[in-house]
């Protein structure tokens, strides 16, 4: 039996926060701090309100004030974007991210936001839809084909999921059926599509433009 991968470590950045100054006994007793943290300083990637914090805190407060919108991703052929999106999911405060298809994918591109961030699988399209439909929750696709509505006159509810394919292919056919809108992200230059995460960033930022 494989041994499971470990995971990967926070990323130590050149900014941050050193070590509490003064004795230990003197550290504020704020619950949300982390004593490790206090003690060895805080380099982690994290909004400056957020420093020294210990993890669940901040996915607790994250909790309190998460936007209306789901981010899902189509998963059939091991994309690599999917941790970008994951990043971008974090930084604009959407309520889950849903894997729709392989269970598995590549996390080094979320840079660990993943651990701030809900995450949820689905087996298949048909199992999605099902959640969505339960939740009252719209499914708005991102993909540019025929029919699709250009991101800036599109309708995008305050509450829905904001349902993303793969770098190439775009969208399943399952997944277009299953919206109840196709939006697409009007282009000026050559290329006919844009990288997957850029586009997740681009309609999360869109969202929290109208939204937050």
């Amino acid at each position: 039996m494989t041994e499971p991968a470990a995971p990967e470590p926070e990323p130590t950045l050149p900014y941050g926060v050193g070590p509490w100054p003064g004795d230990p006994d003197a550290w504020p007793d704020d619950p949300r701090y982390d004593r490790e943290l206090l003690g060895h300083g805080d380099t982690r990637n994290v909004a400056d309100e957020f420093r020294y914090w210990s993890m669940d805190a901040i996915v607790a407060e994250l909790d309190r004030r998460r936007h209306g919108f789901h981010v899902a991703i189509e998963n059939w052929q091991h994309d690599m974007n999917i941790g970008s999106i994951v990043r971008s999911a974090n930084a604009f405060l959407a309520a889950e991210v849903h894997i729709v298809g392989k269970r598995r994918w590549n996390r080094r591109g979320a840079m660990v936001t993943d651990r701030y961030q809900h995450v949820r699988h689905h087996e298949d399209v048909a199992a999605f839809t099902q959640w969505a439909d339960a939740a009252a929750l719209p499914i708005i696709a991102i993909d540019n084909v025929d029919g699709s509505v250009p991101l800036d006159h599109a309708d995008l509810p305050e509450r829905c999921v904001l349902l993303f394919g793969q770098e190439g292919p775009g969208l399943s056919p399952e997944a277009l059926a299953a919206a109840s809108a196709v939006v697409e992200i009007t282009q000026y230059g050559s290329t006919r599509s844009i990288n997957a995460g850029a586009a997740g960033a681009v309609v999360m930022y869109e969202w929290c433009r109208r939204w937050a």
